[in-house]
């Protein structure tokens, strides 16, 4: 075998391993996203049966609630750099890791308190919105349940990511999977009154998904304190001692993930509300239709994941050649996955909408038309979504995070909102404007944050790296 082959070989084997390690580290992450997601679809389930007034009181205090839970996620995530980093520079590094993870759960009871405060007052927030004065009450004590869950679920965060980090996500899949049984028993007992509990309505699916947001925390608790892989940490020790300059670092990286993450929150909120304003029909083709984006995105979204913490230990190992591949190979990976989920949703549109409404219903005949619409473009969305996904995992395995903060607010706010409102109000094109004003505000994102992590591999600081 000639050098040049061997080089080859070497390098192929190189890229092999890197895409062993992360089907490895991404499939349990995939998998803890489902989990979350079928909490929420347990709740919207159970409220519907309850009654629509009761369903449309959650959806308004669920909207509410959302917000600040994914700024707040944000803040969370900038532990996973900061330990993947510190795994690739020093695999066998305790009071690093530890540092972060105290701190980490330092910020999330900080963030959490503000927020409290705020779901507190959901009811008068909603009122002054202008909602209806008796859905706003119902949502308002919804949340004065369902926001007590906020802050074991940002623990929960920290610890999944502790474990992430180590490429040990297995346990936090397993305590995902327990929290979506607790939260359906929850719902069952506690809204309906099984169980000699008394009937708690819309009341009881906020506390049952409280609990079971305090279990999952618990679980993890468990799982760090009596595995012995990650016991040696003894992470909960002497945790009342403040780190101001841990503290202030996870502060700096995580803002503006926080940031990134709720201008497309909010840019989906407002796509909500510009459907409603078109109608009552294209708000409810838009519902059935970004759920299965939302499905799908999970994927990539567990992809994003497993790349920061690829990236990162590479790039604390200070070897920019494993950079590129742990890069390159998530950011193929949660493509081509998005690529393939958009084949099936231009080829199997009717399908995909009969898991959510009867298509073949005369009543439905006009949500069906305009879904099936929708899909065409969410195909488009699909790619560009799982692009810009992924890219962003990658560059905050770089612990860059502040420029493409600014790149999301530029693509959502600056070129898709604005686009999506000419196009439906202007120009005709109702929802299906809407749907085309996202898809580009994401292509746009996509490919600045592309064209970031090109740039980041020809600074200095990544040559001196060889």
């Amino acid at each position: 075998m000639s050098a040049i082959e061997a080089d080859a070989h070497a390098s192929g084997h190189l890229w092999r391993e890197e895409i062993r390690a992360t089907l490895a580290l991404a499939w349990p992450l995939v998998l803890t996203n489902l989990a979350q997601t079928a909490m929420t679809a347990t709740d919207v389930m159970i409220l519907g049966r309850v009654g629509p007034a009761t369903l449309a009181a959650g959806a308004l205090g669920a909207n509410l609630y959302f917000a600040p839970l994914i700024f707040g996620l944000g803040l969370m995530l900038a532990t996973v750099p900061m330990m993947a980093r510190e795994v690739g520079r020093r695999r066998n590094s305790v009071r690093d890791l530890r540092r972060t993870v105290r701190q980490g759960l330092w910020v999330a009871v900080l963030v959490a308190l503000p927020i409290w405060a705020l779901l507190w007052n959901g009811e008068r927030i909603l009122l002054a919105m202008g909602q209806e004065p008796a859905l706003a009450r119902d949502a308002g004590h919804y949340l004065r349940t369902l926001q007590w869950g906020l802050l074991p679920f940002f623990l929960y965060v920290v610890l999944r990511s502790f474990i992430a980090s180590l490429e040990r996500p297995g346990w936090a899949t397993v305590v995902a999977f327990i929290g979506v049984i607790i939260n359906l028993a929850g719902n069952l007992v506690l809204v309906f009154g099984h169980l000699g509990f008394p009937e708690m309505g819309i009341v009881g699916s906020g506390l049952a998904t409280s609990i079971a947001n305090f279990a999952m925390f618990l679980g993890m608790v468990l799982v760090v304190t009596l595995d012995r892989r990650f016991r040696r940490y003894r992470l909960f020790g002497r945790f009342w001692r403040a780190d101001w300059q841990r503290l202030r670092q996870l502060l700096w990286l995580g803002m503006p993930i926080a940031a990134m993450m709720a201008f497309e929150t909010t840019l989906f909120n407002a796509a909500a509300f510009m459907m409603g304003l078109i109608g009552a029909s294209s708000l409810a083709a838009y519902a059935v239709v970004i759920q299965l984006c939302s499905v799908s995105f999970m994927i990539p979204l567990g992809i994003n994941q497993a790349a920061t913490v690829r990236v990162g230990i590479a790039y604390g190992a200070h070897d920019p050649q494993a950079i590129a591949r742990a890069g390159w190979t998530s950011y193929a990976m949660g493509v081509g996955f998005m690529a393939l989920s958009a084949l099936v949703m231009m080829t199997l549109p009717r399908v995909l909408l009969g898991a959510f409404i009867d298509v073949d219903s005369p009543a439905n005949a006009e949500v069906v038309a305009l879904a099936t619409g929708f899909l065409a473009v969410a195909a488009l969305f699909q790619i560009v979504d799982g692009a810009q996904a992924v890219a962003a995992g990658m560059l905050r395995g770089l612990q860059d995070t502040t420029i493409p903060m600014i790149y999301a607010a530029f693509g959502y706010w600056g070129i898709g909102l604005p686009l999506g409102i000419a196009l439906a109000f202007h120009f005709g094109f109702d929802g299906v404007g809407v749907w085309i004003g996202l898809s580009a505000g994401l292509a746009v994102v996509a490919v600045l944050l592309l064209a970031r992590w090109l740039r980041r591999h020809r600074l200095p600081a990544f040559r001196a790296m060889r």
